[in-house]
């Protein structure tokens, strides 16, 4: 097992919000290293309980220690999006108190070179948060089509240079096959002609790459509404973003059930006639200046927590 550290982003505003009750079910959808879950379970009581997921081998490794360690938890290697299957086959579905979904990669995931996230550290072109399954970034970049890299470029990556970048992958694989990151990354950082100050000119293809290869904005589409199926009225969602695709999605879910469903503005129906099925919690939280500062990596977090209606 490896041991690269992981801090916790916004770890206590994220527990003050799920409002966790001593004897309350709890979900964390997004186990990583296990920061938030031993937290959770820090403010349970003997009859609390905490379900934690990860699609993660190494993370699954670690929630199995704890697990041993606590009988209070238990963790399932399976996306979050999975979670209303998993919890109706406990007996647990409407039952929950509270989710939480750390979204995005872990700090161990980009640190290990060999898992292949970094575009800093040389290593296999992975990119898989489960290694087991599915497409790697290096058969998935070497078939692709043109047009296919420029739209996961763009779309999951937010890259205005993707089709100078997808055309640069073609002509460079047609000679050899990628199969490394620093490979990768040195011929999107060459195609790149206006780099950002303080960013690697590789950072939004790589984004985009790994989001697409680990269906991460499906998932969160599907995570979203399967939470709110498994929250009991009264329930808390609490979600933390780090990049504008996911906090997008989140935002726009959470108003969009806390509103109800968009209706002719002349239709004669009263507003209790609407069904509503969340309640924003507050407004959008960032860390603190102490907190990125003293974690970097947090400056991009924003969590966002709402409260299932009875």
């Amino acid at each position: 097992m490896n041991t690269f550290a992981h801090i916790s982003v916004l770890l206590n505003e994220a527990l003050d919000g799920l409002d966790i009750k001593p004897d309350g079910c709890y979900v964390d959808g997004t186990f990583g290293r296990g920061g938030h879950s031993r937290a959770i379970l820090a403010r349970l009581s003997a009859e609390g309980r905490l379900l934690g997921f990860d699609k993660d081998p190494e993370a699954i490794r670690v929630g199995e220690q704890l697990a041993a360690e606590d009988g209070r938890f238990v963790v399932m290697q399976r996306t979050f999006a999975d979670m209303a299957e998993a919890l109706r086959d406990l007996g647990l579905h409407g039952k929950v108190d509270g989710v939480l979904l750390d979204l995005g990669v872990s700090s161990p995931q980009l640190d290990d070179a060999e898992r292949g996230f970094s575009f800093m550290q040389d290593g296999p072109l992975d990119m898989r948060m489960d290694p087991g399954s599915g497409q790697s970034a290096a058969e998935w970049i070497n078939s692709a089509s043109e047009d296919d890299i420029v739209t996961v470029l763009k779309e999951y990556g937010e890259e205005r240079f993707a089709r100078r970048m997808a055309r640069a992958v073609v002509m460079r694989r047609s000679q050899q096959p990628f199969t490394r990151t620093g490979d990768l990354a040195e011929v999107l950082k060459e195609a790149n002609p206006a780099w950002e100050k303080h960013k690697h000119p590789a950072t939004r293809a790589f984004q985009g790459i790994r989001i697409f290869i680990n269906r991460e904005l499906d998932d969160l589409g599907d995570g979203l509404k399967a939470a709110l199926e498994v929250l009991s009225p009264g329930g808390r969602l609490a979600v933390i973003s780090f990049h504008s695709l996911e906090d997008r999605l989140v935002k726009q879910f959470m108003r969009r059930e806390a509103k109800g469903a968009p209706l002719p503005r002349d239709l004669p129906i009263r507003d209790a006639d609407i069904q509503v099925s969340l309640n924003l919690v507050g407004k959008a939280i960032k860390p603190s200046a102490a907190e990125v500062a003293s974690n970097p990596r947090s400056r991009s977090a924003v969590l966002r927590i709402a409260e299932k209606r009875p």
